[in-house]
C-alpha cells in the first residue's frame, strides 16, 4: 500500500510517506528509493513486453468463469470505444503525473534538453533518434511529465506515436492512452495534425524497427537515408519538423548483433516485415545485482535534445523532388544538432553521427 501511495499520489504524499517508511524501518533514504526506482522500471518494462498479451489471455479466461459478464461487458465497450486511438486518444494528466514516473526518470537519470521554443500557433513532427531496444527516453520525456515538457514547451501537446497493434491489445491500449501515446498510422496522424488544433507535437521515433536492431553500446546510428515518409506528412500537413536526438538510449542494454544474411538477421527481418517489430536478442542487469544479467536496463543517463523547428509549408500533393529537398534539410539539422552537443553529453569531438 505504501508503495502504491509512492508511485500514483502527488510529489508531496510520496515524499512524507517515503519518510514515514524510511523512520519506520531505520533504512536510509537513498536505499529505499533506489528500490523505488528499480520496481518503477521494472513495471514499464514487463509492461512493455508482455502486458498486451496477458491482458488478452487474462480477459478470454475471465470468459470461461462465472464473471464472464464483466468481461462481455468490457468487449462491448471496447467495440464502441474502436476508433478513439485514431482520434487523439484519451489522455490524463494524473496519469502523465504519476510519482512513479519521476522514480523512473531518476534510475537512469532522464534528460530532456529544450534548444528552442515551440509556437502554439504551429503543429510539429519530431523525428526521435536513435530508437534503441525500448525507446525509454522517448516514453519518459513525452507520455509522462517527468521531464518537465509541458512547462519547457508550454501549450503543446505531445503524442508520441507507437505500433498501431499496441492499441488491438485489450488494457494496455487504454493504459498507453492515458499517456498520450497514438497509433503511428496515417489516420491517427491525420487527425491530430489536421482536427485537432495547433500546439500539437507527434513523436515518431523515425528508425523503427529496423533501426532497434543495430543498437547496441558505443554505437551512434540512425536509420534515416530512406525514411521519408514523416517528411511527406509534414509538408502534407504544413506541420514544422524537429529533430531529437536522444544520447545514452542506446547504452542501457546489451544486445547480439547478427550478421546482414544471417539466419537470425532473416527471422528478425520476418517478423518486422509481417509484424511490425524485430525481436532482438537482450539483456541488461539483474534485478538484485548489477553484476548479473536481467530484464533491467543498464542506469546509464540519457539526455534527450529537442533541436530547432524547421519551416515546413503546406504542399497537399508534394512531389518527390520536395520531399527529397526537405529530408536532406532535415538530415543535415539532425547531424549539427548531434555534433553541437556530442561533447557535452560523454562523447568525442572525433564521433560521427553515422545515418544509413
Amino acid at each position: 500500500i505504501i508503495t502504491l501511495f509512492l508511485f500514483f499520489f502527488p510529489l508531496g504524499t510520496g515524499s512524507s510517506i517515503l519518510s514515514a517508511l524510511q523512520d519506520l524501518f531505520w533504512l536510509s533514504k537513498s536505499k529505499v528509493e533506489k528500490q523505488l526506482q528499480i520496481i518503477s522500471v521494472l513495471q514499464w518494462v514487463l509492461t512493455f513486453l508482455i502486458m498486451g498479451v496477458a491482458c488478452t489471455l487474462i480477459l478470454m479466461y475471465i470468459l470461461c468463469t462465472d464473471c464472464w459478464v464483466i468481461a462481455a461487458l468490457y468487449l462491448a465497450w471496447l467495440v464502441f470505444d474502436w476508433n478513439t486511438p485514431k482520434k487523439g486518444g484519451r489522455r490524463s494528466q494524473w496519469v502523465r503525473n504519476w510519482a512513479i514516473w519521476r522514480y523512473f526518470r531518476d534510475y537512469f537519470p532522464i534528460r530532456l534538453v529544450k534548444t528552442h521554443n515551440l509556437l502554439t500557433t504551429r503543429n510539429y513532427i519530431f523525428g526521435y533518434h536513435p530508437h534503441g531496444i525500448m525507446g525509454l527516453g522517448a516514453f519518459c520525456n513525452f507520455s509522462t511529465e517527468a521531464t518537465g515538457v509541458s512547462q519547457k514547451f508550454p501549450g503543446i501537446r505531445p503524442y508520441l506515436a507507437t505500433l498501431a497493434g499496441n492499441f488491438r491489445m485489450p488494457i494496455l491500449r487504454d493504459y498507453l492512452m492515458s499517456g498520450g501515446i497514438c497509433p503511428v498510422n496515417r489516420d491517427s496522424i491525420d487527425y491530430i495534425l489536421s482536427k485537432n488544433g495547433s500546439g500539437n507535437a507527434i513523436i515518431i521515433v523515425v528508425g523503427g524497427a529496423a533501426e532497434s536492431l543495430n543498437c547496441t553500446p558505443g554505437k551512434n546510428s540512425v536509420t534515416l537515408k530512406n525514411r521519408k515518409g514523416f517528411v511527406k506528412l509534414a509538408l502534407r500537413h504544413g506541420a514544422d519538423l524537429v529533430p531529437v536526438y536522444s544520447f545514452g538510449e542506446n547504452e542501457v542494454y546489451k544486445q547480439v548483433i547478427f550478421e546482414e544474411g544471417s539466419w537470425g538477421r532473416w527471422v528478425q527481418k520476418t517478423f518486422q516485415k509481417h509484424i511490425g517489430f524485430a525481436p532482438c536478442i537482450f539483456h541488461g542487469r539483474g534485478l538484485f545485482s548489477s553484476n548479473t544479467w536481467g530484464l533491467l536496463p543498464y542506469p546509464k543517463p540519457i539526455t534527450t535534445v529537442v533541436g530547432e523547428p524547421i519551416t515546413i509549408p503546406k504542399i497537399d500533393n508534394p512531389s518527390q523532388k520536395e520531399v527529397d529537398f526537405y529530408h536532406s534539410i532535415y538530415v543535415d539539422s539532425l547531424i549539427k544538432l548531434f555534433d553541437k552537443y556530442k561533447s557535452k553529453f560523454g562523447l568525442p569531438e572525433t564521433e560521427v553521427l553515422e545515418v544509413n
